[in-house]
């Protein structure tokens, strides 16, 4: 997945020219497109190896609880994409020559953000892996779903680059909500929706 964020930072660099300042400018927002697709890798690689290896049944034979399971992978892809946030926010300040003005107010929007899209990923993620089209399916159901993720986040580290604690705390509740539902559903729904 890192060489992936990397190459999106690199082919914008390329993109929007020698000019630093429309780079600056779309940092925030290529910052998360790079982790929102990075995502899907995760979910797919994580799904994949679960069907392909026969494990959903030795799972389901285990008597593993569903909810704890669901925790699990949201830990597992999460920790994926903490990773490959500092490697791309390293590469954007290195490659955009962005000053990070408010690191707090980009640490707690990383966390928030890949704790919602981590947790929304593993639900559908779930709902698809039985699918014949899985591949296809899930960047359709679930890049519309991460949406809120991805403007509250690009917000939070506009106001975070510029030094606005303030303007970030409407976008950083939407990140906390998103978060907050996803895990709950995933908890409730995560046994029934693998079982489709």
């Amino acid at each position: 997945m890192a060489p992936f964020a990397l190459l999106v930072l690199i082919l914008f660099a390329f993109a929007l020219g020698p000019d630093r300042t429309p780079l600056i400018n779309a940092t925030p927002g290529l910052f998360w497109v790079a982790v929102l697709f990075s995502t899907m890798f995760a979910i797919q690689r994580s799904f994949s190896l679960e069907a392909t290896e026969g494990l959903h049944d030795s799972i389901i034979l285990a008597g593993i609880d569903p909810a704890g399971f669901f925790i699990g992978k949201l830990l597992a892809i999460g920790a994926e994409l903490g990773v490959l946030e500092i490697l791309t926010a390293a590469g954007i300040i290195i490659l955009y020559g962005a000053h990070v003005t408010s690191m707090l107010v980009l640490l707690f929007s990383c966390v928030l953000g890949t704790i919602g899209l981590s947790a929304a990923g593993t639900m559908y993620g779930a709902l698809v892996s039985g699918m014949r089209l899985r591949e296809t399916l899930l960047p359709l159901l679930f890049l519309p779903v991460a949406s809120p993720v991805l403007i509250a986040g690009t917000r939070s580290w506009q106001a975070g680059l510029a030094g606005e604690h303030i303007s970030a705390s409407p976008w950083m509740w939407i990140l906390v909500a998103f978060a907050v539902l996803y895990i709950c559903v995933g908890v409730v729904l995560y046994g029934p929706m693998e079982d489709m």
